[in-house]
């Protein structure tokens, strides 16, 4: 019992985490000290994203479930959570670049307006 907790709360981190990754900078019009978990959190999830790479949070979480004497899966977080919501259809690796181009281009389009927005503040 205590695996499938732990795996559970290995769900709901890897969540928050892919959710802050890709909207994580709009806390940062808001709280600029953010900026420094961000940019990290955002280059690796597109990093993943274009590599190909699997998070190490997906196979922690199938040890637990196994563990807990449930079956894991062979496929990444994404596929097997986030996916099945947006897409009806597998992950392809053309999917793949795809979601690591949006990451990149919302978090692009929210530092571009930062960087704007404090240029146009008068220095004091």
């Amino acid at each position: 019992m205590p695996y499938r907790i732990l795996a559970d709360l290995i769900v709901v981190l890897h969540l928050a985490f892919v959710i802050f990754a890709v909207l994580g900078g709009l806390m940062a019009l808001r709280w600029r000290r953010v900026i420094y978990g961000h940019i990290p959190a955002a280059l690796w999830a597109v990093l993943l994203e274009f590599s190909g790479w699997a998070c190490p949070l997906t196979p922690l979480e199938n040890a637990l479930r196994v563990k807990g004497g449930e079956a894991g899966y062979e496929v990444s977080f994404i596929e097997y959570y986030l996916l099945p919501l947006l897409y009806p259809a597998g992950l392809t690796r053309d999917t793949q670049i795809v979601l690591g181009a949006i990451a990149l281009a919302v978090n692009l389009g929210i530092y571009w307006h930062i960087s704007a927005r404090r240029r146009r503040r008068p220095a004091w």
